[in-house]
């Protein structure tokens, strides 16, 4: 006989907007979701949590700027989990991209030649705690 694992009841345990930025602080990297050539795609960047947006480098610097030029709107997901105590976190934030003026850019990271920072204005942010 083979036995099945249950997953956690329905009905996450939602978070609050405080406690989502909160748990991003905790974590180096996340993951971008925006259109390329109109199919998904998504891209792993190093990121930190500024205020109330979400700061990361432009890898791809045509693609990333001309996005955030353009204000593309994009998703941003970022989550832990710990398989030993079968819990985690995820949460997804949604909004507009920009890119950082240099002079607000120097204040947040270091100067380094052709690297351009890219800001996510949150607009909607969702978290939930999983049980792995």
């Amino acid at each position: 006989m083979r036995t099945v694992r249950r997953c956690a009841p329905a009905g996450p345990d939602l978070l609050e907007d405080r406690e989502c930025l909160r748990l991003l602080r905790t974590v180096p990297v996340g993951r971008v979701v925006f259109t390329r050539g109109g199919l998904p795609a998504v891209r792993v960047v190093g990121f930190r949590v500024d205020d109330d947006t979400i700061v990361f480098v432009a890898d791809d610097e045509e693609e990333g700027i001309r996005s955030a030029l353009r204000g593309d709107v994009v998703a941003f997901e970022a989550d832990a989990l710990d398989a030993d105590q079968h819990q985690g976190w995820t949460v997804t934030a949604v909004g507009h991209l920009s890119v950082v003026p240099l002079e607000e850019a120097l204040e947040l990271e270091p100067a380094e030649p052709g690297r351009q920072l890219i800001r996510l204005g949150v607009e909607s942010l969702r978290g939930r705690r999983l049980l792995v």
